[in-house]
């Protein structure tokens, strides 16, 4: 779907385009005003965009969060990527939430799982270590 509204041939409220992303404001959203930032090239998760397209892809992102923020005067945003896993187009895509104090938007928060003497954190991050590394 996001590659239909990249060629044109979907309609989307965009809000930004350029040679290498296009964002426009998501058909449900959280909250009016949610943007979603894709690439204009289809990569699926992060990990699959060219590396250099990471550091200008985030550059955007940085101004739509300011833009979404100033023009809606919220008090902040939330910024999300999903990787697979409650990703509803496969697609990578980062949205931009506007957010407002007790704007009722709790879920994202929990349930958490802390660490403790049969998962401790070290071991955690002992895996992490490794996965960079190789």
């Amino acid at each position: 779907m996001f590659c239909r509204i990249v060629s044109g041939e979907l309609p989307a409220a965009t809000v930004h385009e350029d040679d290498d992303s296009v964002a426009f404001l998501d058909h449900r959203p959280l909250f009016r005003g949610h943007v979603l930032l894709v690439p204009r090239t289809h990569v699926t998760v992060l990990s699959d965009l060219p590396a250099e397209r990471v550091g200008p892809f985030f550059t955007l992102a940085q101004r739509l969060e300011r833009a979404v923020e100033d023009g809606l005067g919220a008090d902040g945003s939330l910024i999300l990527i999903n990787n697979v896993i409650s990703q509803s187009v496969p697609h990578l895509h980062l949205h931009v939430i506007p957010r407002n104090r007790k704007d009722g938007l709790r879920f994202w928060l929990g349930p958490r799982h802390p660490y403790d003497a049969e998962h401790p954190a070290e071991s955690y991050a002992a895996r992490i270590r490794a996965a960079l590394a190789g």
